[in-house]
Formats: C-alpha cells, sequence, structure tokens
C-alpha cells in the first residue's frame, strides 16, 4: 500500500490551504478553531526525538467533528518536529474513506498515521472514544440538534487533550504497523 499511500501523500493538501479553500459558510469556523488552539505543555515530549510520522487526515470542510478536531491537531502538529499533516478530501476519495467505515458509515474525520516509509501504523477517529461512546448511546433517544450542542461543549471543554492523547498512541514507535 506504500505507494497509493505516497501518491495520496503528495495530492492532499495542508492544513491552512484545506482551511482557506473552505466554503465561506465554514471558513471561519476552522480559521477561529485554528487560532484558539493552544498546544498543551504535557505534549511537548510526547514522542520520542527523532520520530518521523505523517497524518493524512479524511474530512470534509463541512463537518462538525473535524472543524472541532483538525485544527487543534494542526496546531499541535506544528510543534512536533518530524511531525506532518495533511488532508484529503473524503468524497474525493471514496474507495480510501470505505477502508475506514464506522459501524458502515464515512464518518469523519479519519486520522490515518504513516511511518517515514508510508507504512500505516494505525488509525484515529472520527472522534475521541468518550464522546463517541456518549453519541452512540444517545443516537436515537435524543434530538440531532440538541445532540451535536452537546458534542460542541464537550470538544470546547476538552480542547483537543483527547484527540492529541490516542492520537499519541497509534503514532509511537512501538506502534506496529497495520497488515
Amino acid at each position: 500500500m506504500g505507494q497509493n499511500s505516497k501518491q495520496l501523500w503528495h495530492g492532499a493538501t495542508g492544513f491552512h490551504e484545506f482551511a482557506a479553500a473552505a466554503a465561506p459558510a465554514y471558513r471561519g469556523l476552522w480559521e477561529g478553531l485554528y487560532r484558539t488552539a493552544r498546544v498543551q505543555e504535557w505534549t511537548a515530549a510526547a514522542l520520542p526525538v527523532g520520530t518521523q510520522r505523517r497524518l493524512l487526515v479524511i474530512a470534509e470542510d463541512w463537518c462538525g467533528d473535524a472543524s472541532n478536531v483538525i485544527p487543534a491537531v494542526a496546531r499541535w502538529v506544528e510543534s512536533q518536529p518530524g511531525v506532518e499533516l495533511r488532508i484529503v478530501n473524503r468524497d474525493q476519495h471514496p474507495a480510501l474513506m470505505d477502508r475506514y467505515l464506522t459501524n458502515s458509515s464515512r464518518s469523519i474525520p479519519i486520522i490515518i498515521v504513516y511511518d517515514d516509509q508510508f507504512r500505516e501504523l494505525g488509525h484515529w477517529g472520527p472522534r475521541p472514544l468518550e464522546l463517541q461512546a456518549w453519541v452512540m448511546a444517545h443516537k436515537d433517544t435524543m434530538p440531532k440538534d440538541e445532540r451535536y450542542k452537546e458534542v460542541r461543549r464537550w470538544y470546547a471543554r476538552d480542547h483537543g487533550a483527547t484527540t492529541i492523547r490516542e492520537l499519541l498512541e497509534v503514532m509511537r514507535p512501538e506502534h506496529r504497523a497495520v497488515a
């Protein structure tokens, strides 16, 4: 899969280009959440020096989970030597998205973690585990608009910390590449 991964990577866009190309209705949210994102001190030494990782994100500008997660991850990645982030649009890559379905749904964002040779180490998404469990538990009992208000509150309280913690588990050098 290395060659396909490398082609995807080179065809992907950086965070700032992705946010700038977002539809006007969403651009302000992406840029605003990036501006307010802060790198938490505990993440400074989270990866051993010399660790090389590439994070390929599957997202769309309209996705509320993506707009809450990816700006915080992008800000963190900028503080991590050897870690890069690029984004592809889900709807332009259906075959890729279909490899990372969540309960047979094309839920995003998905962050695929590659090493420096484009070997996949694993993936994360579409939400932090705690939040995903809450959403699934309330999916059929709470109206969608109320559920999304609670989801936004959760992200606002968390500031991306849970996502970074979970993502680090996939990124660690001892994490084995998937077959």
